[in-house]
């Protein structure tokens, strides 16, 4: 009878479909990712980066469907050099770090578009507003090793970044840029 058992659960899992089974978890090293942004300020550009946020991430280019990435940014976290930037940013005209603690991006589709460049298709959510969000990126996997590149121009507006005054595009222009460098480890 246990025989017969075994063989049905193998028969049974032979035909389960592949986005049934996660794809293999990924750790990211901290100290050699970043997660930054760029804009300008009357003209003047200048970048930043958020120090505080984590990323679930589980990964496989021959397994799309059973892939995932959960990650959450910090948003007091920002720093950009300046100081009065910095106090700006997490403030109730910006990112509103005292009401909505963290920014989260959450990808459950994926494509691949050849030669190591890919798309995640999920929702960012920021100040408490969920937009769909498509973050084109490209990968490099060397054994257990894998970095990974994206950037991607963000409307701030579309996301209440920016009250009041710094509606004004002319001071601040509405697209911000994000870029995100992660290198990772593929957990055994």
């Amino acid at each position: 009878m246990t025989v017969l058992r075994l063989a049905a659960a193998a028969v049974a899992a032979a035909f389960l479909p592949a986005a049934a089974l996660a794809a293999p978890a990924w750790t990211v090293d901290h100290a050699a990712s970043r997660v930054g942004f760029a804009s300008s300020f009357g003209g003047e550009a200048f970048q930043g980066a958020f120090a505080r946020w984590s990323a679930d991430i589980r990964f496989d280019p021959k397994d799309l469907a059973g892939s995932s990435v959960t990650a959450t940014i910090d948003t007091a976290s920002a720093a950009s050099g300046d100081k009065d930037r910095d106090q700006a940013i997490p403030s109730a005209d910006f990112l509103d770090a005292a009401r909505y603690r963290s920014a989260t991006f959450v990808a459950r589709q994926f494509r691949d578009l050849g030669g190591g460049r890919y798309e995640a298709i999920g929702v960012l959510t920021m100040r408490g507003v969920a937009k769909p969000l498509t973050l084109p990126f490209t990968l490099a996997i060397t054994g257990r090793t894998a970095k990974m590149t994206a950037n991607v121009a963000l409307n701030r507006l579309a996301f209440g970044v920016g009250q009041g005054q710094w509606r004004n595009v002319e001071t601040i222009p509405a697209a911000v840029t994000v870029t995100i460098a992660l290198t990772a480890t593929r957990t055994p």
